[in-house]
């Protein structure tokens, strides 16, 4: 985590120089003679992860009121007096990381961290960290605002889900009907019951190609595949393929557009997967026993095909299913 230390007094000048050194990547921002904060924390806005700013928080308010975009993408910040006493966690406390960082600042000068998020204050799961820690794709953004609303109101989220689940934070409650749930986590399209959905990201698509396949056949191939599995896309976590394709225009545009990583493999590697069925095709034309099948498999580090390779003109595709359990578990907000 980036992070960018601003003061504007001698006394907050010395007080960043020493945190500057007891933080990891902290740089202090010396704000120059005649400058404004506002322009400072601007100029910097989008190259940091977060900001300490030690002075009073209603010029902190007034510089950064400009440059709010969104709470999921903001860097967060934490505002401190001069003397330590108290660090406030004053922006993107949750999945910007501003109230670990509050909390590992006043550790360091001996004060105390203000946490004014009400989840944190009743003890509740951040709902937000949670979906992101669990790799669960969120449906919306305004869905998520108001189930956290929601949460803090009645003290508790229901949750149906077909989904294997080890625990869950506080909170949140498992129910057996999708009726009765206040929101849902699947990855099938038939499971909606007009409640939000969120999508775990635990699906790996393989894929083998012609040499020159256009960018549309892969997406009208992955639809139709999709659709006949129902399945939603946005549970897709990466593609794979051989590393023979790793220059395929048409397979990297496709990737791109969708926001999709792609792992590629060699031949040797693809070789030793086993109680695969052979390609002869695959083997005369890249050296490999297949592609679509035992890429799929590697990338998502199982041996859980959701569907075998089914074929088009010039697009084979399989999907592979990576071990996915719900968990208690959120993450440390931030690493300072």
């Amino acid at each position: 985590m980036k992070i960018g230390i601003v003061a504007i007094t001698s006394g907050g000048r010395n007080l960043a120089g020493r945190l500057g050194t007891l933080l990891d990547d902290a740089t202090v921002l010396l704000t120059q003679p005649g400058a404004k904060v506002a322009d400072t924390i601007g100029a910097n806005w989008h190259y940091y992860d977060g900001f300490i700013c030690i002075m009073a928080a209603g010029i902190v308010v007034r510089a950064i009121a400009p440059l709010l975009g969104d709470k999921l993408t903001d860097p967060c910040v934490v505002v401190l007096d001069e003397k330590g006493s108290h660090a406030i966690s004053l922006l993107a406390g949750h999945v910007g990381g501003g109230n670990t960082l509050a909390e590992k600042v006043a550790a360091l000068t001996g004060g105390t961290a203000v946490i004014t998020t009400a989840s944190d204050t009743l003890g509740l799961v951040a709902l937000d960290l949670w979906a992101k820690e669990q790799q669960l794709a969120v449906p919306d953004r305004k869905v998520l605002t108001s189930l956290s609303t929601l949460l803090v109101n009645q003290g508790h989220l229901s949750l149906y889900t077909e989904m294997e689940v080890s625990s869950l934070p506080k909170g949140l409650r498992r129910v057996d009907d999708a009726l009765h749930a206040d929101f849902i986590v699947s990855r099938a399209t038939t499971i909606t019951h007009l409640r939000p959905v969120f999508r775990p990201r635990d699906l790996v698509v393989g894929i083998g190609c012609n040499r020159g396949t256009p960018g549309h056949e892969f997406e009208d191939a992955l639809t139709e595949l999709f659709n006949d599995l129902h399945l939603s896309r946005a549970s897709i976590r990466n593609l794979a393929s051989i590393d023979k394709k790793n220059d395929e225009t048409g397979l990297l545009q496709f990737a791109e557009n969708n926001c999709w990583p792609i792992d590629f493999y060699d031949s040797d590697t693809i070789n030793r997967q086993t109680n695969l069925e052979i390609s002869f095709a695959a083997l005369g034309a890249v050296g490999a026993i297949g592609v679509a099948e035992p890429t799929a498999l590697l990338s998502a580090q199982s041996n859980h095909l959701l569907s075998r390779k089914r074929k088009w003109k010039n697009v084979t595709m399989a999907v592979a299913q990576a071990p996915f359990t719900l968990s208690a578990q959120v993450p440390a907000q931030s690493k300072t």
